[in-house]
C-alpha cells in the first residue's frame, strides 16, 4: 500500500525519517523483492519481524537485534531454555571431549543449543546436541540459500529437522567478513546463557562473548591448560569477571535454576520464610518482572539503596531472589 501511493501520500507518514521517506521514493529494485519473495516461498521459509509473537522473545531483548530475521526449521524457537555454545575453530580433542560431555549434562534440562555453524566448537555442539536429543540452531553469516562452510552441508540439513537455522541475510549474500559480528549478536542474544569452551584472545568467540555480557546474559567458560592460547580468551574473560568458571553441565542447570524440579517450589519456600512487609514488598515487584535493574527496583519500592541492597541479599540467601549479571534481579 505504502509503495502504491507513495507518490500521492507518503509525504504524511510522520513516524518516517526524511533518510527513510528519500528511500522509499527512489525505490524500484521490485524484481529482486519478488525474487525474494519466491525462494522464502518455495523454501518454506518463516519471515519473522520484531512485531510477530514467533519473534524469539529473548532475542527481542537484545538493543540490537534486527527488526526481521528469517528462520527454516521446527518450532524450536519456542524452546524457553537456550544455551548458546562457541569456541575456536581450531579446537583440541580436549575441547571437543568437553563439549560433548556438557551437552551430555544438560540434555535432561532440554534446552535449545544455538551456535554458528562454524568449524570447530560451533559443529562439535551442533552434533553433540542432536546425538543427545536435542534440538539445535545455526546462526548464519549468509543467506538461507548457501550453507557456509560447505563441509557442513549434511549436518545443516539434519538440523532442520531437528532445530533448524536462521539468519537476518537475504538470500545470495555472501559469507563477507563484516556479516559474522552481526551474526554473533543473535547467538549473544539468543540464548539465556553462553558457553565459551577454548578460545584465543581474539576473535568472534571473545565478541560473542562481550555481547552476551552487554545483553545481562549469563556468560560461562571452560578453563583450561595454563599457557594453551587456545583457552588463553577463556581465562581472560573468567579474571575480568565477565564469565564464570565451569567444569560440567550440571554448573549451569544450577545457576540457572533448571534444577527446581528438584527443590520446593516458590510457593513451598513461601511457607517456610517469615518474609517481613518491606521484603514481601520486593518479592511481589519482582514477581511482576522478568528481571529488574536495582536501581528500577530502588525507584518502585521506594525503599533506600542500603535498605535494599540488605534486603536482595537476604532473599538471595533465603532462595527467593536470583542475582543476575548486570545488577539484576529476579524472583525465583
Amino acid at each position: 500500500a505504502v509503495f502504491a501511493h507513495k507518490d500521492a501520500n507518503i509525504d504524511n507518514i510522520q513516524i518516517i525519517g526524511q533518510a527513510h521517506l528519500q528511500a522509499l521514493k527512489s525505490f524500484s529494485n521490485f524484481g529482486a523483492a519478488t525474487n525474494e519473495f519466491a525462494f522464502i516461498q518455495k523454501n518454506n521459509i518463516q519471515v519473522l519481524a520484531f512485531d510477530n509473537a514467533n519473534y524469539p522473545s529473548k532475542l527481542k531483548r537484545a538493543i540490537d537485534s534486527p527488526p526481521i530475521i528469517f528462520y527454516k526449521g521446527t518450532n524450536a524457537l519456542h524452546n524457553t531454555r537456550v544455551v548458546s555454545i562457541i569456541g575456536t575453530r581450531a579446537c583440541s580433542d580436549y575441547g571437543k571431549k568437553i563439549c560433548e560431555q556438557i551437552i551430555e549434562e544438560l540434555a535432561p534440562a532440554k534446552p535449545l543449543i544455538a551456535s554458528g555453524l562454524a568449524y570447530g566448537i560451533d559443529i562439535v555442539a551442533h552434533r553433540a546436541a542432536m546425538n543427545f536429543g536435542l534440538d539445535t540452531v545455526g546462526v548464519m553469516a549468509t543467506g538461507l540459500d548457501a550453507i557456509y562452510p560447505g563441509q557442513h552441508k549434511n549436518t545443516a540439513t539434519d538440523m532442520i529437522l531437528h532445530g533448524g537455522l536462521l539468519s537476518e541475510f537475504d538470500s545470495n549474500t555472501k559469507p563477507d567478513r563484516e556479516n559474522f559480528p552481526l551474526r554473533n549478536r543473535i547467538v549473544a542474544g539468543l540464548c539465556d546463557a553462553v558457553i565459551v569452551i577454548e578460545t584465543a584472545k581474539k576473535g568472534g568467540s571473545i565478541i560473542t562473548a562481550n555481547l552476551a555480557h552487554s545483553y545481562n546474559r549469563d556468560v560461562y567458560c571452560v578453563p583450561g591448560k595454563v599457557g594453551d592460547k587456545r583457552s588463553e580468551g577463556c581465562h581472560d574473560l573468567i579474571k575480568s569477571l565477565q564469565a564464570s568458571l565451569i567444569t560440567c553441565g550440571q554448573d549451569v542447570i544450577v545457576n540457572l535454576n533448571w534444577d527446581e524440579g528438584e527443590k520446593p517450589s516458590s510457593a513451598q519456600r513461601k511457607l517456610f520464610v517469615d518474609l517481613t512487609d518491606d521484603e514481601k514488598i520486593i518479592y511481589d515487584t519482582l514477581q511482576t518482572n522478568t528481571n529488574m535493574h536495582v536501581d528500577e527496583l530502588f525507584l518502585k519500592t521506594n525503599l533506600s539503596m542500603s535498605k535494599l541492597s540488605m534486603l536482595l541479599l537476604q532473599l538471595e540467601m533465603a532462595g527467593m531472589v536470583r542475582s543476575l549479571p548486570g545488577k539484576q534481579y529476579q524472583a525465583v
